[in-house]
């Protein structure tokens, strides 16, 4: 209806506009034209129109079926002067939607021009109009404002919002509006807007009662501001409600919700009252000057259609009065019509009946017992009248009878539920409408000012508000001739009085006007073009009056055609009639003379019965067609339902409807014999022409059969000749084959024998050889035996002799003291060196002669070590001597034994015996060797056991010193100054370089007991002390070279500090580049010195892989569970319990120890959640427990990564998702103990990169080696007794009562053995996670190794493959050359035999012709 009004405007305006202004024309379009840029002004036209964009913004809002619904009627007249050119014209608006401005349904929007201004306005005007855009918290503008982001805040789909602003501004300049004034309109739009922000808290007032107190005052600071108001009067307005009673003035602080209420009131009155002073502005601008000019005017009027929604409240009840009044106008319009044309063509008419619907407008509007009049009385109560009161008032004055539901008149209904809802209903011409009283119906009539928002427009207000004001009261000001012959003020008129007054005013202008009417239907909600709902246009017709109005139209004669038009229609349907009775023309005749004629025969055929057939029987083609046919209905019918004017025939629907079907059956019957005759003819030429191509078919057909007759016999003659030739190869072939197999078969009888003769000379020779090879071999291992007896012995001696040797225990304790000495003077000279730092010389002359007493006893030390390499080098040898005499002892045993078992065998071989007796006496002398007794073999084992103790503790020791000499020296060549107090780093390194597989924390005594060790006194028994003590001399000597050697391995190895003792440094070490023994360094200082930055970096890393994966490490997760039960589809079935989601991995502890931790999936959002920061921390499945896993690998373990499946259907995102899967080296598999329901759980994750999956690769694996070595059973050789009582927690934590021994800085005091022990168990734990690793890892290359010897055979197999595929091949291509030339030998061959045919012919011929002459010779 908004367009359409607008396309009307345009024609008449363009009608109205003179020939020779050319701003006018078709040029000019609705809604898109431009202004004219400069100060011209502008013609009458260009106004007019240029109204309609002002006040669609101010008055048009988006609805759900709409996006440019006009909220509001109005009624725009335009004057034409005696030469009907356009003088102006006058708007008039009714009822304008004030309830959009508080609320609007989802979906919707409010009026444009808000958006418009939030989504156009400039930065300046943001920053005027107090447009904070950083406050919205990201939102845009119009989400933001209370007024509107109710309904989301929408776009249009014809036109963006910016651009309406820019053509609302337009136009407002082009209706004259200056730049003042355009701002200060927007001020107050921008201002309603920020009232709408103003938010309520909730206090307690001195009488306990619940008050209001505004939240943000910066917010009625800014509102106040644009719409030019004192602040003050506005909280007032808003906080505060004001009563005059008998004179006095009382002020009551409103609730919290009462105080939105008066806003929303406020607003809605301030956005009514600027909405009438946007149209006086307009009317101002296109109005014309002097009504004596106006000699015509045109009218268009775009009012509100009738409304039926699920709740209807006061502005619907007015809605669908104006709609009533219009349809009894619309109704008394189309029966004035009617009956002029009856009367004009001399119709009878009298027993048509219209409708009226008169009680339905005096059930609304009639006095004193309508809808409206008693509101009004209601509203005149005051605060007494309420919605409640007045449903019930209405329902006694309609409904007085009890348990009645409908009134007399049948208009008003409200059944017993409804009535105690406050719902009554009223049936108008479209339909029944429900209404609900208590949706604010007294309120909305009333509309009244607020006595608080007169003193905030009336006083301390802009201009603009009050010209605002003074529109808004002049319009709701009662100005009627009863109203002005009282004295006082003047009073407020409600809105239904007012809207009654504008309704009358609108019928009788419409009555004195010629009216015409455009019904707009719209075909769907959706605005989508090619689709057409029947049921919205149905509504649409019956809320429209459009079937009404065709129900009136069928009451009469709805039909009406003239009388020549009658005449050619329907001649047709009497076919049967003679021309010489009815002519088939109408030309030079009266049309209406022959039309009475044809109705009258029509229905005297119609009252006789149908006959097709002729006197005599027959019966035509066209008769033939009409009987198979579905038969009309017999005409026949009133002729009072067909009646004749002066110009027309009117018909009813009845008469019509028969006419019409024996029409259509006419036509049929002619279209089908039309139809038969022009297929007859289609066929026939069909015919001719499929005839003629059958002939000439015919013909070719014989030429073929005889040529190829023809072919057939020449190929008899070339086949005779080449089954000759044929059949003389096979016989030449045969003859070839049989030759050529009696020459193989004697080669290979000739073979075969020969071969015979050389297998038995092989035989023979190889046995030959055998019997002397096993003679020599026994021979041998007998002489080799008795070589390695001898040596055994001597190796013993050497062995006691250097066991001996090792025993004496002097030697190192003299050492030990020479170094203590040593460490002791060295000490007490740093000491002093570093208390008297006087002068610079001394200083330097002192770290000299340290230096040189350094160097002295580096000296010492590499003596000492050259000694102990000449010792291991003896010791390698004696192993390496008992070693081969082990050897051929167990040789020479098991020959021994081999040949007395197989002289046992062979009694029969006499010669040997002798031999054998020899041999068995040497094993027996071998074996038994010297005999000693158990008892005093197993003292001297105790025995030297305990001296190992004891010369193990001295070389510790000496270790320990050794240590702390090389601590002090590069102390002393970094800074220069040594601090003796810090012992602990010495002790540290000490006990890390004998950690490993070099000791056994068990063996470390307590220091207290190395004195008992040293003075221990060895009583030896005097029994078989001469075999005692040559046992034991070679067996002391070998172990006592073994243990130095043993002892002495750390030397040969970096001192690698694994872990600190005291307190971590609070700032860390920059990390230090990998460099292990690959590093290029000067010293072996700086080599040990990187090995122990490389180790602390890798401690670092691996202790931050707990914090790191408990913060939580993004991952894709599969879970697969296999189970093992026996199903319909095979032995087991594959579930995946989880596809492709995205997850957090992360470690969540429940308590110290390690078996309490398990691993959590935490859902991560998708992007927005995630963008907005709204992550969730609840588990999206069921955890971990570390002790549940069994296994830590990496790829996708026992499943092809390509074949993983995915959880989006999207294809984009599927293909993605397997690109992504194609990469094995971002995958990794967690095993995890069975469940009942699964027998073998999989967890297959996929990281961002490789080095992400490495990082928690080797992190998990070193977790579970934690969890291995600090709650599960040790696996290496190192133990403690205090390992066994080591308490069990999580790594990195300590005991609360945990002291390190080594903070004290007195040198005289002893570190207990206890906290050694711990140390110790400190470097077990790592030595057996370093196990733990080292076989996950060597698992790993495995199998990776055996997939590589898959690969390979695989590859193998496909070479093999295709070599004899090859082969195959040129075999193949071998047999077709073969066959090619062999048939071309024999092509070359029958060549040679036509050319020998051909010349015995030639020379018959020659030699019948010499017969010949001498024939006629002799006769001659």
């Amino acid at each position: 209806k908004t367009e359409t009004t607008k396309i009307v405007m345009l024609y008449l305006t363009t009608l109205g506009t003179p020939e020779g202004d050319s701003s006018g024309g078709p040029n000019v379009e609705v809604g898109v034209e431009e202004v004219h840029e400069s100060n011209e002004k502008l013609s009458i036209m260009e106004r007019v129109l240029q109204s309609n964009p002002i006040l669609e913004a101010f008055g048009n809002a988006k609805t759900l079926r709409n996006d440019n619904s006009s909220r509001f009627g109005k009624f725009i007249e335009l004057g034409f002067n005696r030469a009907g050119i356009l003088q102006g014209a006058k708007v008039q608006t009714y009822l304008l939607e004030k309830v959009r401005i508080g609320f609007h349904a989802s979906g919707e929007r409010n009026y444009h021009i808000f958006y418009q201004l939030l989504r156009g306005a400039t930065e300046e005007q943001h920053v005027k109009y107090c447009f904070h855009d950083g406050l919205t918290g990201g939102l845009e503008l119009a989400n933001y404002f209370q007024l509107t982001g109710q309904g989301g805040a929408p776009t249009l789909r014809e036109f963006t919002d910016e651009e309406g602003l820019k053509y609302t501004l337009k136009s407002m300049r082009s209706m004259g509006w200056s730049d003042g004034k355009i701002d200060m309109v927007l001020s107050i739009v921008a201002g309603i807007l920020h009232l709408g922000q103003v938010k309520f808290e909730s206090k307690m007032g001195e009488g306990g009662q619940e008050i209001c107190q505004i939240a943000d005052e910066k917010t009625v600071a800014d509102a106040a501001k644009l719409l030019g108001v004192d602040v003050e009067k506005l909280t007032t307005a808003l906080t505060v409600r004001i009563m005059v009673t008998r004179g006095d003035e009382i002020r009551i602080d409103l609730a919290p919700d009462k105080a939105s209420d008066a806003r929303d009131a406020l607003a809605k009155t301030v956005y009514g009252a600027l909405f009438l002073w946007v149209v006086k502005e307009v009317n101002n601008c296109i109005m014309w000057e002097n009504d004596k000019d106006i000699r015509s005017s045109a009218g268009v009027l775009d009012i509100f259609g009738f409304e039926s929604f699920a709740v209807n409240s006061f502005e619907q009840l007015c809605i669908n009065f104006t709609n009533e009044a219009l349809q009894q106008q619309f109704n008394k319009f189309i029966f004035k019509l009617e009956q002029e044309e009856y009367e004009r063509e001399n119709i009878s008419w009298a027993f048509i009946s219209f409708p009226d619907n008169q009680d339905c407008l005096d059930t609304i509007q009639s006095r004193p017992k309508g809808i409206l009049t008693m509101l009004d009385d209601e509203c005149k109560l005051g605060q007494r009248g309420s919605d409640r009161n007045w449903a019930q008032r209405l329902n006694e004055t309609y409904l007085p009878e009890r348990n009645q539901e409908v009134s007399d008149n049948t208009r008003y209904s409200a059944t017993k539920m409804q009535q105690a809802k406050g719902i009554f209903c009223v049936r108008h011409f479209a339909g029944n409408v429900a209404y609900t009283a208590e949706t604010s119906f007294l309120e909305k009539n009333r509309d009244e000012i607020p006595l608080t928002a007169k003193a905030l427009f009336e006083e301390d207000s802009s201009d603009l508000i009050k010209e605002i004001y003074n529109v808004q009261v002049s319009a709701s000001e009662d100005t009627s001739a009863s109203s002005a012959k009282k004295s006082g003020p003047a009073k407020s008129k409600t809105v239904s009085q007012q809207f009654k007054a504008q309704l009358t005013s609108l019928i009788e202008m419409i009555e004195t006007t010629d009216p015409h009417y455009i019904r707009c239907l719209k075909p769907n909600d959706a605005a989508k073009p090619k689709l057409m709902t029947r049921k919205r246009l149905t509504e649409q017709l019956r809320y429209g009056g459009v079937l009404e109005a065709v129900r009136v139209a069928r009451m009469g004669y709805p039909v009406r055609m003239d009388h020549s038009g009658f005449f050619k229609r329907y001649r047709m349907l009497l076919p049967s009639v003679g021309e010489d009775r009815l002519p088939w023309s109408a030309e030079d005749q009266d049309p209406q003379q022959l039309s009475e004629k044809l109705l009258d025969i029509i229905l005297e055929e119609g009252a006789k019965p149908t006959k097709y057939e002729n006197d005599d029987g027959s019966i035509s083609r066209a008769n033939q067609i009409r009987k198979a046919q579905r038969q009309p209905e017999v005409m026949v019918f009133p002729k009072e339902d067909v009646q004749l004017g002066k110009s027309k025939i009117f018909m009813r629907k009845g008469p019509h409807d028969k006419l019409e079907s024996h029409r259509v059956f006419h036509q049929n019957a002619s279209v089908t014999l039309i139809q038969s005759w022009m297929r007859m003819m289609q066929q026939n030429r069909r015919f001719l022409i499929m005839e003629d191509a059958a002939l000439t078919i015919q013909r070719w057909y014989r030429g073929c059969l005889g040529r190829a007759r023809w072919w057939r016999l020449r190929e008899a003659q070339a086949g005779q000749l080449l089954t000759n030739n044929f059949r003389m190869q096979l016989i030449r072939r045969k003859f070839n084959k049989l030759r050529a197999g009696t020459v193989l078969l004697q080669a290979l009888y000739r073979g075969r024998t020969a071969r015979k003769v050389i297998a038995a000379t092989k035989i023979q020779s190889y046995y030959r050889m055998f019997t002397k090879s096993r003679a020599f071999r026994n021979l041998k291992s007998a002489i080799v035996s008795l070589q390695c007896s001898v040596r055994r012995g001597i190796a013993k001696k050497v062995f006691e002799q250097v066991k001996r040797e090792a025993k004496d225990m002097g030697k190192v304790k003299e050492h030990n003291e020479k170094l203590k000495a040593e460490m002791a003077s060295l000490k007490a000279m740093l000491q002093a060196q570093a208390a008297n730092d006087a002068g610079k010389e001394k200083y330097e002359k002192a770290i000299k002669e340290k230096q040189a007493e350094i160097d002295k006893l580096e000296s010492r030390i590499a003596q000492l070590e050259t000694a102990l390499a000449k010792e291991k080098e003896n010791v390698k040898k004696l192993e390496s001597h008992l070693a081969s005499q082990k050897e051929g002892n167990r040789k020479l045993t098991s020959d021994l034994q081999y040949q007395k078992e197989k002289v046992a065998q062979t009694p029969m071989r006499r010669k040997h015996s002798s031999d054998a007796a020899k041999a068995e006496q040497l094993a027996e002398a071998v074996v038994i060797g010297a005999t000693v007794s158990s008892e005093d073999l197993a003292q001297h084992h105790a025995e030297v056991a305990r001296l190992e103790e004891a010369l193990e503790e001295e070389r510790k020791m000496s270790r320990a010193m050794r240590i702390q000499i090389k601590n002090l020296k590069s102390s002393m060549a970094d800074k220069g100054v040594v601090d003796v107090t810090a012992s602990t780093d010495f002790i540290s390194d000490a006990v890390s370089e004998i950690s490993g597989s070099e000791m056994d924390t068990s063996d470390i005594p307590d220091p207290s007991d190395v004195e008992q060790v040293r003075n221990l006194q060895f009583k030896t028994p005097e029994k078989n002390a001469n075999a005692k003590d040559a046992i034991s001399t070679a067996i002391d000597q070998a172990q006592g070279d073994l243990r130095d050697l043993k002892s002495t391995v750390s030397d040969y190895f970096p001192m690698i500090k694994r872990g600190f003792l005291g307190d971590e440094p609070a700032e860390e070490e920059a990390e230090v580049v990998a460099v292990g023994w690959k590093h290029d360094v000067a010293s072996r200082r700086d080599r040990e010195q990187a090995l122990r930055d490389e180790v602390r970096v890798f401690e670092r890393k691996a202790k931050k892989f707990y914090s790191l994966l408990e913060e939580g490490v993004d991952v894709t997760l599969w879970q697969l569970n296999q189970s093992a039960e026996v199903t319909l589809d095979g032995p087991g079935s594959e579930e995946f319990v989880v596809k492709s989601s995205s997850m957090s991995l992360k470690l969540h502890r429940r308590g110290e120890l390690l078996v309490q931790t398990v691993l959590t999936f935490i859902s991560t959002g998708g992007y927005l959640s995630k963008a907005l920061g709204r992550r969730r921390d609840k588990a999206a499945h069921e955890p971990l427990p570390l002790n549940d896993i069994l296994e830590v690998k990496a790829g996708c373990e026992g499943y092809d990564h390509a074949q993983l499946p995915s959880s989006s259907s999207k294809k984009g995102k599927s293909s993605k998702m397997k690109t992504e899967n194609m990469q094995s080296g971002l995958f990794l598999t967690i095993k995890a103990t069975p469940t009942p329901m699964a027998s073998s759980r999989s967890y297959f994750l996929r990281f961002k990169s490789r080095s992400a999956r490495n990082d928690m690769l080797m992190g998990l694996r070193g977790i579970l080696a934690d969890l291995q070595v600090h709650e599960g059973i040790s696996i290496s050789q190192i133990q403690s007794p205090a390992a066994v009582q080591h308490a069990r927690r999580m790594p990195g934590s300590t005991h609360k009562n945990a002291q390190n021994p080594f903070l004290n800085q007195r040198p005289d005091v002893t570190v207990p053995l206890a906290d050694v022990h711990d140390l110790i168990n400190k470097e077990r734990e790592s030595y057996d996670r370093l196990l733990l690793t080292m076989l996950q890892g060597a698992a790993d290359l495995k199998e990776k190794e055996d997939e590589l010897l898959s690969f390979r055979d695989q590859l193998h197999r496909s070479m093999v493959e295709s070599a004899e595929k090859d082969r195959t091949q040129a075999n193949d291509s071998k047999l077709i050359m073969q066959l090619s030339k062999k048939l071309e030998t024999l092509l070359m061959e029958n060549e040679d035999l036509r050319d020998n045919n051909d010349r015995l012919n030639q020379r018959l011929v020659q030699v019948e012709c010499e017969k010949l002459e001498l024939m006629n010779g002799g006769k001659s």
